[in-house]
Order: structure tokens, then C-alpha cells, then sequence
């Protein structure tokens, strides 16, 4: 392996998680590199405002946040490879990254690889994404100010999806398969309070309509009447859960069935020297505080580990 460039620390993500990560690596005076095949933040730069990272108000923005955490990063050393990492081998003390253009080694892995939305699975939904499909409202709600839409959902992305696009658009439905959201209590008296906002209750999307290629209104059928609906919107916003990008793992670590990566107690998974941070592990709360936590305790576990893997190699001369 002399004549190869072997990473101390590979981190497959550059969300809060990875981030971190690299920062914590890089001051611990290891060689970080970080896999991102888009730009960093992760859902994090999708966020419009922070309400519940501690030291940052409502007037502080996710992007705002990643790119402050991206450039500490940096500035310490951790280096960046935009390309997206397809697979990774176990060999022992080296581990093997893959991707469409080339091949790298790490002594040490991280996963950060966080999770996406979660679809409806109906018909023309792949067809009409971009054009009036949208899981990102802060990213693509400008394109319908003045417009009637509607939120698919109940968790607080839901919620806080609905409230933003309240301030810019006609009108705003609330979809929801129950008669109460699972999110936040602190959105409850918020939504209440939006008088272009209606509740869409124990109901669920259909079907599609669209008109001239694009979204022009979704069929919902109330789950307790029967009862069909149609709402007349020029866009939908979908927020019913995520799905964890780990389907390039399931050959290197288990996962979980529902896909997440599994862990023990800390950040350490089942193969020696892969570690797991953020919203991609077996974990009770996603949110960006604990995924800059544990990209704080995966470098700390991989730093521990590589010096144990360095112990051993000195003892084998």
C-alpha cells in the first residue's frame, strides 16, 4: 500500500453530521476526506430557519449554518471528493471506496450518508416532479407565491412547511391521514392561528391531476367516510417521513428493517472501524444537534480506533 494515498478517515456525507466529523478529525491531526457528491449541508441547507439549534434563532438559515460548518471544516484540513460513494469493502485494517470515477483507501469510515424523503408511490409522481411535485418547500415554494397548494403530512416538516408557504401563497391545505399532526405541540397553536390555511383531515392523496403536463389538483379520499375530494392546487408538497440513503452499506454494515444503519451504544458498527453519525443510524431523534453529535463521537471512535489498528501494526514489526 506504499505507493497508494490512504485516508485516515473517509466520511461518506457532508450534512451537519459529516461535517463535524471532518472538523473534529482534522483538529484531532488526522487526514479527513469527505465524499459529497452535491454541495454541503445536506437537508440541513433545505432548512429556512433554525428554531431549535441551540445559540442560533429564527433568523439563522440551515444553509447559512452548513456553510459556516463546511468552512471550519476546511479550514482545519479535512479535504472534500465530490463524487458520490457507490460502494465500500472491508479489507481488515484498509477499507475500499468506490465510486463512478475512481477508487481511494481509508483506514476508517464514517457514514453520514443522512436520509431523503419519503414518496406517495402514486402514478405520474415521478413524472411531475419539478413540475408541481416538490419534497422541498423552502427550495421551490417561490415558484408558487399567490397559488393555492397543498402540504402532504403531519410531522413538524410538515408543519413548518405549511407555515412557510402560508406567508407566500393564496392558499395552503393541510393533508393529514389522522384527526391530529404529529408534530411539535409548539406548531399546533401556529397553524390554528393561519387563516389561509385549511385542515385536510383523516385523509389521504389518491391520485394525481395534472393538466398540460403539470400539477393542476389532487384527488383525497377521507379514510373514515369514504368520502372523495378534489383540491384544486398548482403544487404539493410532500413531507411524510424519510427513508435513509444506506442501500451502498448493506453488504459492509446491518442494517436495521427499515434500513438504518445499526448501532450499539455509541457510534461504532459491527465492522471494525466503520462508524455511523446522523440521521442514517438506528437512532430516537433525528435532528441537527444530535447529527453534529455524533459526528463529534464517530472521530473520536475512529480516532480511538486508529490508534489501537496503529498499536497493532507496531507490534507486528
Amino acid at each position: 500500500m506504499e505507493d497508494i494515498k490512504t485516508y485516515d478517515i473517509a466520511i461518506i456525507g457532508a450534512g451537519p453530521a459529516g461535517l463535524t466529523a471532518g472538523l473534529y478529525a482534522a483538529r484531532a491531526g488526522l487526514k479527513p476526506v469527505i465524499f459529497e457528491r452535491l454541495s454541503p449541508g445536506g437537508q440541513l441547507a433545505q432548512t429556512e430557519h433554525l428554531e431549535n439549534y441551540p445559540g442560533y434563532n429564527a433568523n439563522t438559515s440551515g444553509f447559512d449554518l452548513s456553510m459556516i460548518i463546511a468552512d471550519q471544516a476546511f479550514s482545519f484540513g479535512a479535504s472534500v471528493i465530490s463524487e458520490e460513494v457507490t460502494s465500500v469493502e472491508d479489507m481488515g485494517a484498509v477499507k475500499v471506496i468506490r465510486t463512478p470515477f475512481g477508487t481511494y483507501w481509508a483506514k476508517s469510515v464514517v457514514i453520514a450518508t443522512g436520509a431523503r424523503p419519503k414518496k406517495l408511490g402514486l402514478p405520474l409522481e415521478e413524472e411531475l416532479t419539478g413540475k408541481g411535485v416538490s419534497y422541498c418547500a423552502t427550495c421551490d415554494g417561490n415558484f408558487f407565491r399567490g397559488k393555492d397548494v397543498a402540504v402532504i403530512g403531519g410531522g413538524d416538516t410538515a408543519a413548518a412547511d405549511a407555515i412557510y408557504l402560508s406567508r407566500i401563497c393564496r392558499k395552503v391545505y393541510l393533508v393529514h391521514r389522522r384527526d391530529t399532526l404529529r408534530a411539535t405541540p409548539i406548531y399546533h397553536d401556529r397553524l390554528r392561528e393561519i387563516e389561509n390555511l385549511e385542515f385536510v383531515w383523516d385523509s389521504v392523496v389518491t391520485s394525481l391531476v395534472e393538466t398540460d403536463g403539470r400539477i393542476s389538483g389532487v384527488q383525497v379520499a377521507n379514510l373514515k367516510t369514504s368520502e372523495q375530494r378534489e383540491l384544486p392546487v398548482s403544487a404539493i408538497f410532500i413531507a411524510v417521513g424519510m427513508a435513509p440513503n444506506s442501500e451502498n452499506f448493506a453488504s459492509l454494515v446491518p442494517l436495521s428493517p427499515q434500513g438504518y444503519v445499526m448501532t450499539g451504544d455509541g457510534t461504532s458498527t459491527a465492522t471494525p472501524g466503520v462508524f455511523v453519525a446522523g440521521d442514517v443510524r438506528t437512532t430516537p431523534l433525528r435532528q441537527v444537534v444530535t447529527a453534529v453529535a455524533d459526528g463529534a463521537l464517530a472521530a473520536q471512535a475512529a480516532a480511538e480506533y486508529l490508534d489501537e489498528l496503529a498499536d497493532i501494526e507496531a507490534e507486528t514489526l
